[in-house]
């Protein structure tokens, strides 16, 4: 029973304020309702008494039948408000924790989605959510039902006949003793089991998303050997749950049959002694079909709790991951300059950015180039706090960017990456997403100036055409050019570009430089690129090695040096050159 009250009190807790109250109350109208069914009780008795006495009256009959018809009425009004409280507060409660998980995301380090699997949040948010919206209220409802509906039986029952009530309540308390051992075994696997659910997620996620290269590498057998594996253990978890708990349930079950039958048996024992009046003795044999029928539902939704505490907890592991400190100021920026002072940053036990210090100006176009896994990218992060540093200080606009609120922050920046997203939604809406109030004016000029407009058009219904989750309905190219579109509308003051033209087919790379020629115009630019043109154009050349700035400057004075710069020139020439 404590393991009920804990766990009972935990999912409230999860639930709010708002929702912890509706439950409360139910819990409330549970215990009325559980007397207005305790009163068939003394109802019965006025009959069966009448009856035995031989002198059934009409006040005997109308005092039974307004009891029964006050409490069946009374009951059905009461449960449904109970029912209607608990099944608005648990799915109130999930729709909630899944905006408030998502919420707190916005805040978590970059790192976080690097080493957490996509499967576990994916799992969380809807499997898990899922679940405890159905399972939770029907839990709630019926394991504090059953157990109120029992204690208030056994109490009516012991003011009846005092040897009756205390053979129920030490049997109560037998039954509450295998019902924590059902409790301990259920536990002891639930973990083990929501572990295997999130890794078949998992999986299937990787194989639905990693389908063009399983096909293109023949690699199907070896994939569905995997996913076949992840069912089996789903499965085996599933099963073993099951098999751990159904001994114990049977001896549950068992112990509330046995327990009727004893209450029936000694009952009857103490009628044939003159112990007891032949009136109450049936009233005994009524109140142990009750009492088994209550306790059995009580028990057997009992040991979903244990479901409803790890979902609690695998929720609440999301939230209590320790956010970034975003209780920043709105602030203004005086200017558009990025500072970099003595920063170091590591992620795990690496270190990506070793004391670096840089000033880029407002106004003028950094390039950043340099081998693979050198740091640029993380360099990018930084400036637009998607991680906080280590050891020194991020500054835009002579401020520290922790001291900076994240919205604030977030205005001064758009971002086009190497892989773009889009949500499925109108093309329009993924447009107009970083400002959501535009107008349809606003969204085609916007297209216009990253030349997608002419292929939007030819879309089956143009701009209230539905892409596919992720874009996938859409080519790289469309894809790169609807995001910047997108950073257009934003109309940020920085604008990083983060190796934006890696993947595009030689057809759109012509359009995709015009739209990010309109993007960057009389902007802030840093770019991460291997382009001869935009790195020789750029004010200002970074060159980045083992997360140091290891060569600084403009393309004339950087290729005077004989250092990683030159060889990045001499190799992109050499490329162009080749011929077929």
């Amino acid at each position: 029973m404590k393991f009920v009250l804990k766990a009972l009190n935990k999912f409230f807790e999860f639930s709010g304020n708002k929702n912890k109250r509706k439950f409360y109350f139910s819990i409330v109208l549970g215990v009325a309702l559980a007397f207005l069914e305790a009163l068939r009780i003394p109802a019965s008795f006025v009959m069966i008494r009448g009856v035995l006495d031989e002198n059934v009256t009409n006040s005997h009959i109308m005092a039974s039948a307004g009891i029964m018809l006050f409490s069946i009425i009374v009951s059905i009004i009461v449960k449904n408000r109970s029912t209607m409280l608990q099944t608005e507060g648990g799915y109130e409660t999930c729709a909630n924790k899944r905006i408030e998980i998502a919420e707190h995301m916005r805040y978590l380090p970059m790192g976080y989605f690097n080493s957490n699997s996509l499967g576990y949040i994916t799992s969380v948010t809807t499997n898990t959510m899922e679940s405890m919206a159905d399972v939770a209220t029907r839990v709630v409802m019926m394991t504090t039902q059953g157990f109120l509906a029992t204690l208030l039986i056994a109490i009516m029952m012991l003011f009846f006949d005092y040897r009756i009530g205390l053979i129920v309540l030490v049997g109560f308390g037998v039954y509450l003793m295998v019902n924590s051992v059902l409790q301990k075994k259920a536990g002891s696997m639930v973990h083990q089991k929501d572990a295997a659910d999130s890794n078949l997620v998992d999986v299937i996620l990787e194989y639905i998303q990693g389908m063009a290269e399983i096909k293109a590498y023949s690699i199907v057998g070896e994939t569905n050997k995997k996913l076949s594996k992840a069912i089996e253990e789903c499965e085996k978890m599933n099963f073993g749950l099951e098999v751990k708990c159904i001994p114990l349930m049977t001896v549950q079950n068992f112990i509330t049959k046995m327990l009727g039958v004893l209450i029936c048996i000694v009952s009857l024992y103490l009628y044939t002694n003159n112990s007891m009046e032949l009136s109450i003795c049936m009233m005994m044999l009524v109140c142990s079909f009750m009492l088994y029928a209550s306790l059995d539902t009580a028990g057997n939704f009992s040991t979903l709790l244990r479901h409803v505490e790890a979902g609690v907890d695998k929720a609440n592991k999301i939230l209590n991951l320790e956010t970034m400190d975003v209780a920043g100021m709105d602030i203004q920026p005086k200017n558009y300059d990025i500072e970099f002072e003595n920063v170091e940053f590591s992620y795990e036990k690496r270190k990506i950015i070793d004391g670096v210090s840089l000033h880029l100006k407002e106004g003028t176009t950094t390039a950043i180039v340099g081998p693979s896994g050198g740091g640029k990218t993380t360099l990018c992060n930084l400036m637009a706090r998607f991680w906080d540093v280590q050891k020194g200080s991020v500054k835009l606009g002579g401020v520290d960017v922790k001291k900076y609120s994240i919205d604030s922050l977030m205005k001064n920046f758009s971002f086009v990456f190497q892989r773009v997203y889009l949500f499925e939604d109108t093309i329009a809406n993924n447009i107009r997403f970083g400002q959501p109030e535009a107008s349809m004016e606003q969204v085609i000029d916007a297209a216009k100036k990253a030349c997608c407009h002419d292929f939007i058009l030819k879309l089956p219904n143009g701009y209230d055409t539905i892409i596919g989750e992720g874009g996938a309905s859409l080519s790289g190219g469309e894809k790169q050019r609807i995001s910047i579109a997108r950073a257009i509308m934003k109309d940020a003051p920085i604008i990083i570009l983060d190796e934006a033209t890696a993947n595009v087919d030689p057809e759109n790379e012509k359009d995709l430089v015009k739209a990010i020629d309109a993007l960057t115009k009389e902007k802030t630019i840093i770019m991460i690129a291997h382009r001869l043109k935009t790195v020789r154009n750029a004010d200002n050349i970074l060159v980045v090695d083992q997360g140091k700035i290891v060569e600084q400057g403009k393309h004339e004075q950087l290729i005077q040096q004989n250092g990683i710069y030159k060889r990045f020139i001499n190799t992109r020439e050499l490329a162009v050159g080749w011929k077929l």
